[in-house]
């Protein structure tokens, strides 16, 4: 007897969707396995801060998923999820159309029998007056090429007014010393030290160009080690970031930064990298979800519907053996895909699903700051003990995190190959960090 056709239907082609689709794929082929995102390319999300920056691009970063589909063997469908019916087993995507308003894709159903929500985040601006309208957030690639068009405008303009004898710094503010901010103001760093190729030979990056860095806990980087806040500070600092803890901004203006105490902030451009929420569309599906937006799901990353399953930012999933929920990192993401193969296979074959819940292993963090320096903590499994590494030893570690992706989507051979590009095409190691 032949099995029924079982169609797994994942939306969000991020770190663990699109991984949770490239295996399946390669294993069942297109007619059991879609993947459905509203972008029709993938970048890896911690590389953001570099194409903010602009010492990374993206044209040369960007992975299509039309051309992942057919690698990998999963059908690709561009588009907005619009609506779930969960009755009838089924999504609505919303039409395509091109720069010129033009319909290129119609609105579509299609059904499921697994659906995986794999959606992400984005940033919160906690209601925050005036973050929406002059923060700058780094969600997607479209918002950090935007953001690199306005610094580059910027130092243009300050190297034309002090070659007129008008010149004034330039004020960057960073709200929010997480990762993805210390990161940011290190990449910051090391594209001043290149204005020169740009042709703005006005300017001297030590002193016309300003890095703030606002963080409302008492240390950066404050989900990690002491040692490692105090290590990462420290090398911001000695290259001419300021960094001030225990700042709430209480408000976002065009030229500045005003903190709940009442003090001011230059900020000629504002990035706005203090916090996530998953995307609100998540709150009208009929399914439980938390204040930040997130899917609540069980240890077998399942909500209160059984054929509803969510992985990575978007869900709130409990820690199995710890107290509280985890994190939103890359390496939770990458470690539920990889759990959900074994539970999806047993759906598609027809055969009891495995009473297994997930469990996460920390293997530790590593964070960016610059081109030659890291820093970051790394789980010791032997001994039970959390390692220490920093410098270069941590930027080598740093590039691997990256490849592990890379080769979950592509494989051995095609990552080998792309490491290989990366490091031809811009100086030092690829940076990505397991967040």
């Amino acid at each position: 007897m032949t099995q029924p056709l079982h169609r797994v239907v994942i939306v969000g082609g991020g770190a663990g969707g699109l991984e949770l689709a490239a295996n399946l794929g390669r294993r069942y082929g297109p007619r059991h396995v879609f993947l459905i995102d509203k972008d029709d390319t993938h970048i890896w999300k911690p590389s953001l801060h570099e194409v903010a920056a602009g010492t990374l691009d993206i044209h040369r970063e960007g992975l299509s998923y039309f051309m992942l589909a057919k690698d990998c063997g999963f059908s690709f469908v561009h588009g907005a999820l619009l609506s779930l019916d969960r009755s009838g087993r089924h999504i609505t995507i919303g039409p395509v159309h091109a720069d010129t308003g033009e319909e290129i894709l119609p609105e579509r159903v299609l059904s499921y029998d697994t659906l995986v929500m794999a959606v992400g985040s984005k940033s919160n601006f906690f209601e925050t007056p005036g973050a929406a309208e002059y923060a700058t957030a780094l969600d997607s690639t479209e918002q950090a090429e935007h953001f690199r068009l306005k610094l580059l405008h910027a130092l243009s303009m300050a190297n034309r007014n002090k070659a007129l004898g008008q010149g004034k710094p330039i004020n960057i503010a960073i709200v929010g010393g997480g990762a993805t901010g210390v990161e940011l103001a290190a990449e910051l760093l090391e594209a001043y030290a290149s204005i020169t190729y740009y042709g703005l030979d006005e300017l001297d990056p030590a002193h016309d160009c300003r890095i703030t860095l606002l963080e409302g806990a008492d240390r950066i980087l404050s989900n990690l080690p002491p040692k490692l806040s105090k290590a990462a500070r420290s090398l911001l600092e000695e290259r001419g970031v300021t960094v001030h803890t225990s700042v709430r901004v209480a408000e976002v203006e065009e030229k500045h930064l005003m903190d709940s105490d009442g003090h001011r902030y230059p900020a000629d451009l504002c990035v706005w990298a203090a916090g996530i929420q998953a995307p609100a569309f998540l709150t009208g599906l009929g399914l439980e979800t938390n204040r930040i937006q997130q899917l609540v799901v069980d240890a077998q990353l399942r909500t209160r519907d059984p054929d509803i399953f969510a992985i990575g930012d978007c869900a709130q999933a409990p820690w199995v053996g710890e107290e509280g929920h985890l994190p939103a990192r890359a390496q939770v993401a990458h470690q539920q895909a990889t759990f959900m193969l074994g539970l999806i296979r047993s759906r598609i074959a027809g055969e009891p699903e495995s009473k297994a819940v997930f469990k996460f292993k920390d293997y530790g963090s590593l964070v960016s700051v610059g081109h030659s320096r890291g820093v970051g903590s790394l789980m010791g499994v032997l001994s039970g003990k959390s390692w220490f590494v920093e410098g270069l030893l941590a930027r080598f570690m740093y590039m691997s995190l990256h490849l592990l992706h890379h080769k979950a989507v592509l494989g051995p051979v095609r990552t080998a190959s792309l490491a290989l590009g990366r490091l031809l095409m811009k100086r030092g190691a690829p940076r990505v960090k397991l967040h």
